[in-house]
């Protein structure tokens, strides 16, 4: 009998060895992807390149700021679409493709918003995020409906933020970031509850665990960068 109880302690072990190796490994992607996008971000704002890639000379936003701003939507969806098909290395460098895309996308905040801000934004959303992703952990509330009803709402944001590129409403970005407040941060509680059950599977193994684990790196990173801009709106000195 004690013998199998002694079975029953290594189980759990095992399986929290796992749960600690897997988030491990995404918390290092998502850090990754920040860092990357933070040096493109920075590198880009500081050149000379940047606003006329960017910009038109009469004003408004060029063809190639277009495909920089859009481009990272379509890679998303083709990371997910490829995640089964590409071989690891593969979807890492479309992974980092996508980090600096997000990075060249995001350079204009710092000709908009202080350093200062932006630096204290930043910790106000690590510290936000932080909390959230511990309790989506630790929470033993089923928080799936929650996910697939923000997750609707999620879409819908991305709709409108499409939408008002080409309408230029404040109105509308006001709200859009009153939403992605509430969104972002439900999500990253969602998000780190259905990594956890996913985290403990002991049939992923290999390329395939780590696929997952790059995955879970890049919804963490897009729900930062996403609840990063929206906090930036409200407490960002221009």
């Amino acid at each position: 009998m004690q013998y199998d109880n002694y079975e029953v302690v290594d189980s759990e072990s095992n399986v929290l060895e796992m749960s600690r190796s897997f988030f491990a490994n995404v918390y290092k992607y998502m850090f990754l992807a920040l860092a990357i996008s933070g040096l493109a971000a920075y590198g880009a704002s500081t050149s000379d390149w940047y606003l006329p890639m960017m910009y038109k000379v009469g004003g408004g936003i060029s063809m190639m700021g277009y495909v920089i701003m859009f481009s990272p939507l379509v890679l998303v969806f083709l990371i997910q679409a490829q995640i089964n098909k590409m071989s690891y290395s593969g979807i890492m460098g479309l992974y980092i493709l996508y980090s600096v895309l997000i990075g060249l996308s995001l350079a204009s905040i710092f000709l908009v918003f202080t350093a200062s801000s932006i630096f204290l934004t930043f910790m106000v959303t690590a510290g936000a995020f932080g909390s959230m992703a511990l309790l989506g952990y630790f929470t033993k509330t089923d928080l799936s409906k929650m996910g697939s009803l923000l997750y609707m709402v999620f879409f819908g944001i991305i709709i409108a933020s499409i939408v008002n590129v080409f309408m230029g409403s404040d109105m509308v970005d006001l709200v859009i970031s009153l939403l992605g407040l509430v969104v972002f941060t439900g999500l990253t509680a969602y998000e780190m509850q259905r990594m956890k059950a996913i985290a403990s599977n002991p049939e992923l193994k290999g390329d395939l665990r780590k696929k997952h684990e790059l995955m879970g790196g890049l919804t963490l990173y897009i729900l930062f960068v996403n609840l990063f801009l929206s906090i930036l709106r409200f407490v960002g000195d221009r």
